[in-house]
């Protein structure tokens, strides 16, 4: 009974002369899910990798977790690191200080983020080593006359300093005298030039020395917290944990993902809308095939009237015309599954599409095709068809014989 069902609907599909519209219909509705299928594929595709390379980015210069202690600093350094160390999956941990000035030059002035580091352990946590444009990060821990300091791209063209050029770090965080608080000064030696591709970063960030650091701040002894590098990064999340119960409720430990949970959290929202705003294309695609099999449907009253005076029930007539639109999505979602692989490939292989560098931390169109989204599209597809079919169905296999076939 299957092979005789099948064989009627594809011989429906296979249109005469006089249905040349019909079938028209059809084709139309087949490159309208193709076309769908396509449009998820690549949009997605490009959106997780413009969300991976933007992760990339953030946790290239920041760590994969945080160790702080609660209301103070960690005094207790050493210890701290050794303990967190031992957690299974911790690579690496460098401790930091955290600080805000004026950095001024003579052509210019502006605030910038300090963050004082251990540059020898630093380089086996985050890898603003390799973002370097001129200069060394490990020339911060070389002993110098005048400290050194690094900054970003974007700033040290603002102050017009280059590698070798001094400039001047103006905090806050002075003693008081009668005349109020006395900002201290300090003179700094420009020895590296860093350039991470994100503004934010490039144009407010600037790293010193531990010592340097300290005695901009009130910090006299210890750290704001340890910078720690998993080995995988997928789990960074569990490993902080484990952190976390080792070193006990006075600390709190934080990875990538708790940090930067609002930006994540909103482009994951962004993708689940582009899914379903795209999907309405393949929606439309469903509505033609829905017209499709009505148009159908009239055009074979007769015949469905007479294959039921041979014995064919309701069910069998309904899947008859439950196939014919199976085999439209179907077809229609293969070729959307090949065009948008193939398309992803060749944006992913000869980087067409540029990107200017000063707006987005790539540049070039990220591609980034993960075989859950496709499956998700292509399975998504198939059941909207399907969907769309059921009523074409139900309505043929309502059609009556003998009203049918009283008019011929």
């Amino acid at each position: 009974m299957a092979s005789f069902e099948w064989f009627v609907s594809l011989r429906y599909l296979r249109a005469k002369r006089k249905q040349k519209f019909i079938s028209l219909i059809t084709i139309i509705s087949i490159l309208g899910v193709a076309v769908g299928v396509l449009a998820l594929i690549v949009v997605l595709s490009v959106y997780t990798g413009f969300t991976e390379g933007l992760r990339d980015q953030i946790i290239g210069v920041n760590a994969h977790a945080l160790v702080q202690r609660y209301g103070t600093t960690i005094t207790d350094t050493d210890t701290v690191r050794a303990e967190v160390e031992s957690v299974q999956g911790v690579e690496a941990t460098t401790p930091y200080i955290y600080g805000q000035a004026l950095i001024s030059s003579r052509a210019n002035s502006s605030g910038i983020v300090l963050r004082g580091i251990d540059a020898a352990s630093a380089m086996r946590v985050i890898n603003i080593g390799n973002k370097m444009l001129a200069g060394k990060l490990l020339d911060l821990d070389t002993p110098q006359e005048v400290p050194g300091i690094v900054l970003g791209r974007d700033m040290a063209t603002q102050l017009q300093v280059w590698v070798g050029n001094k400039i001047r770090l103006i905090s806050p965080n002075g003693p008081l005298s009668p005349m109020g608080v006395l900002p201290k000064v300090r003179t700094c030696q420009v020895v590296g030039i860093f350039e991470t591709g994100m503004f934010e970063y490039d144009s407010t960030m600037g790293y010193v020395s531990l010592a340097t650091a300290r005695s901009l701040t009130d910090l006299r002894q210890g750290v704001h917290g340890i910078e720690v590098k998993v080995s995988k990064i997928d789990q960074a999340g569990p490993i902080a944990r484990a952190v976390q119960q080792a070193l006990g409720s006075d600390y709190t430990v934080r990875d990538w993902m708790q940090l930067n949970r609002n930006l994540f959290a909103g482009l994951k929202l962004e993708k689940m809308g582009l899914f379903i705003a795209l999907d309405l294309i393949i929606l439309v695609a469903a509505l033609n095939i829905i017209s499709a099999l009505i148009m159908v449907v009239m055009e074979k009253t007769r015949d469905i009237a007479i294959l039921k005076s041979m014995g064919a029930t309701t069910r069998s007539i309904m899947r008859i015309f439950f196939y014919q639109g199976m085999v439209i999505g179907i077809c229609g979602t293969i070729l959307g599954v090949a065009g948008g692989l193939g398309l992803c490939g060749l944006l992913s292989r000869y980087k067409i599409i540029e990107l200017p560098p000063n707006v987005y931390p790539m540049s070039t169109m990220p591609i980034k095709v993960v075989p859950f989204d496709v499956s998700l599209i292509a399975i998504s597809a198939i059941l909207i068809t399907l969907l769309a079919t059921l009523y074409p169905s139900w309505k043929a296999s309502k059609v009556r014989p003998a009203e049918a076939l009283s008019y011929e």
